[in-house]
């Protein structure tokens, strides 16, 4: 298993990883980024993500949700995992239709552990759970595929939430 998520951490930065001068959603500026659609649009690699991220899964959980759009597709494959269903977060409720802003059947106190892509100073995922808070549902884990280090382990952890990275900055050869 090691071995195989190494090699994981490997294929990931060749597929996702770029340098150049970019803004994060965060509003920082980096000359690092991991664009987390390029790994996410790769079937190999999300079948083989989702793999890894689905073993990070608390027993207790009943739910998996996911934010919009970036971590949609990562939901869905983990949901396929582990049989788990699936919540998607809206950033803001629809204008129209139903106008929810949570996608998918779910019953107020349900265990939910959310799954994410890229975590910087983790603003957007708490933004996420407490949308899911406010639904009424207990969201017990926060599983990530990449922390770049920047904070938001320590925001996460304040907000009282679990919180799994697969992978850490520092466990990548950026090189």
């Amino acid at each position: 298993m090691i071995a195989e998520r190494k090699e994981l951490a490997r294929d990931l930065v060749k597929a996702s990883y770029l340098k150049g001068d970019f803004v994060l959603r965060s509003g920082k500026r980096s000359n690092r980024y991991f664009d987390k659609f390029l790994f996410e649009t790769d079937p190999v690699l999300l079948r083989r993500l989702g793999r890894h991220l689905a073993a990070l899964v608390p027993a207790e959980t009943q739910r998996l949700a996911a934010p919009e759009l970036g971590a949609v597709l990562l939901g869905g494959v983990v949901s396929m995992e582990t049989s788990f269903p699936l919540l998607l977060v809206r950033k803001e409720p629809k204008r129209y239709g139903t106008a929810k802003q949570l996608e998918g059947r779910y019953t107020a106190g349900e265990r939910v552990t959310v799954i994410e892509d890229v975590v910087t100073t983790g603003g957007d995922s708490l933004r996420s759970i407490e949308v899911l808070r406010d639904a009424g549902l207990e969201v017990i884990h926060l599983i990530v595929v990449l922390d770049r280090g920047e904070g938001g382990e320590d925001n996460i952890r304040q907000a009282g939430i679990p919180y799994s990275p697969l992978f850490r900055i520092q466990d990548l050869d950026l090189d």
